[in-house]
């Protein structure tokens, strides 16, 4: 115990070393940077662009030709590599689980096309443009009585997510609560993501999407709303929760991160004894840092390739339905529990089913819009369009964070409020993992719906 008292002081004194400049410098919270709320990121010339504001009624068609297309493709797959003896998901996606998925796809999945069709088109859809793009987004209205109170709510998703993450939480956020809560969804498909429209100009990164969103949210009509996000939708929820404060009536998130220097000093300093920072029974999601870290960096690969050369591997899957299942099923594994790479099947139906699966899939065949999906990568983490000032900008209304067990990375609960000082909670559960609305979206409801409540008795309190 002394020992470890004698380093963890040793790393709290280097900390406080700094000097009082730079300790100033990086934990000074950073004002809202100027924004520019109509910068334009359509083809050409903004000179020659007049925005339609007008909404528009959407619906997903895709003919019978379009369809066998993708059938004969899916015939003419290549015969792939065995996979090693006693190997699952450790190589990547094992082939002769891949082969099953292609065979049910081609037999089973697409002769019922029109079904799944249906089924995607049950919410009303709608596209309008912001900025110069088309922007596709589901909005759904409760079933309300005299009595609910609605809330207006805007769910984002992330890769290689899309909307279809949202299909089973929406219809619970959308039926009054015992308490007579309810949310009108809007659920908006990332730019270059389905059916919305990629930019055409460098820099469309997280920071500017918010832009883009907070300004679909007030063509729609709502001044005053939610954000829930996970993945990118987490970045972007964030930003838009620290830009638009005025605007956002809480922010949650499946996926809280904080990148400041001082949040990561303490990440540091905690890791020499974790468990006086944070509940005991937590500190194996966290630490040891290094066993962590390294795994985690296995599967980083796809990181590395679309933050540097999205174009390329987008290349390599564009009009290839065996590569879009591999690359983006492989993740539905992985990301829901890393262990899953030991299982020959990757675990991918222990939670979703087949269907599910290949709706996501079809969603990203369909739009071709796998490369364009990929660049938030490079946008986001290029040195050209990189500003970590912004990751700085606090959060200052009501927050919350869902931490489920198996996500890719967990952020210390001692460096949360660096970003977010007004944190109403910070709940940890023992399954789940990157896909929480599509996995387990009853939890991820009860834990959003609880925020609320939580934001509503602060607001009561400042107006009593």
């Amino acid at each position: 115990m002394g020992f470890l008292q004698n380093i963890f002081y040793s790393a709290l004194a280097l900390a406080i070393a700094f000097s009082y400049q730079t300790y100033r410098d990086i934990t000074k919270p950073y004002p809202i940077p100027e924004l520019d709320l109509n910068e334009y990121w359509g083809r050409g010339d903004v000179k020659n662009y007049k925005e339609d504001t007008t909404i528009k009624p959407f619906k997903i068609s895709y003919s019978a030709e379009v369809i066998k297309r993708l059938t004969d493709k899916l015939d003419d797959a290549p015969v792939f590599a065995e996979p090693l003896e006693d190997t699952a998901f450790e190589y990547g996606f094992n082939t002769k689980h891949l082969q099953k998925i292609l065979n049910y796809w081609k037999g089973q999945y697409l002769p019922k096309w029109n079904e799944r069709e249906q089924f995607l088109n049950q919410f009303p859809q709608f596209t309008t443009q912001i900025q110069g793009l088309n922007i596709h987004y589901i909005h759904i209205k409760p079933k309300t009585t005299a009595n609910t109170k609605v809330y207006p709510l805007i769910l984002l998703h992330g890769w290689p997510g899309t909307v279809r993450e949202f299909y089973d939480i929406i219809p619970l956020l959308t039926t009054p609560s015992d308490d007579n809560i309810a949310f009108e969804v809007i659920a908006p498909s990332l730019p270059g993501y389905g059916w919305s429209e990629a930019a055409s100009k460098k820099g469309l990164g997280a920071a500017k999407i918010a832009v883009v969103f907070q300004n679909l949210m007030k063509r729609i009509g709502f001044n005053k709303y939610y954000v829930q996000g996970g993945d990118w939708g987490a970045l972007i929820g964030t930003n838009m929760a620290a830009f638009f404060p005025e605007n956002v009536l809480g922010f949650h998130s499946n996926m809280c991160t904080v990148d400041t220097p001082m949040a990561n000093i303490k990440t540091f300093i905690a890791s020499f004894y974790p468990s006086l920072f944070m509940d005991a029974k937590y500190v194996s999601w966290v630490y040891p840092f290094w066993p962590k870290f390294l795994t985690l960096l296995q599967e980083m690969g796809y990181l590395v390739i679309q933050s540097t050369k999205p174009d390329t591997i987008g290349a390599t899957l564009t009009g290839n339905p065996v590569g879009h299942a591999a690359y983006i099923l492989e993740k539905f594994s992985t990301w829901t529990n890393i262990e899953y790479r030991n299982l020959p099947d990757g675990g991918l139906e222990k939670y979703f089913t087949m269907d599910a699966l290949l709706d996501n899939v079809m969603i990203y065949y369909l739009t071709n819009s796998i490369t364009t999906s990929q660049r938030i990568y490079k946008e986001v983490f290029s040195s050209e369009f990189a500003d970590s000032t912004i990751n700085r900008v606090p959060v200052v209304v009501p927050s919350a964070c869902a931490h489920f067990k198996h996500e890719l990375m967990h952020q210390l609960e001692w460096t949360l409020p660096e970003k977010f000082p007004y944190l109403l909670q910070s709940n940890y559960y023992e399954d789940g993992g990157h896909f929480a609305a599509m996995q387990l979206p009853k939890i991820l409801y009860k834990d959003f719906i609880d925020f609320v409540r939580k934001s509503l008795q602060v607001d009561q309190k400042k107006n009593d």
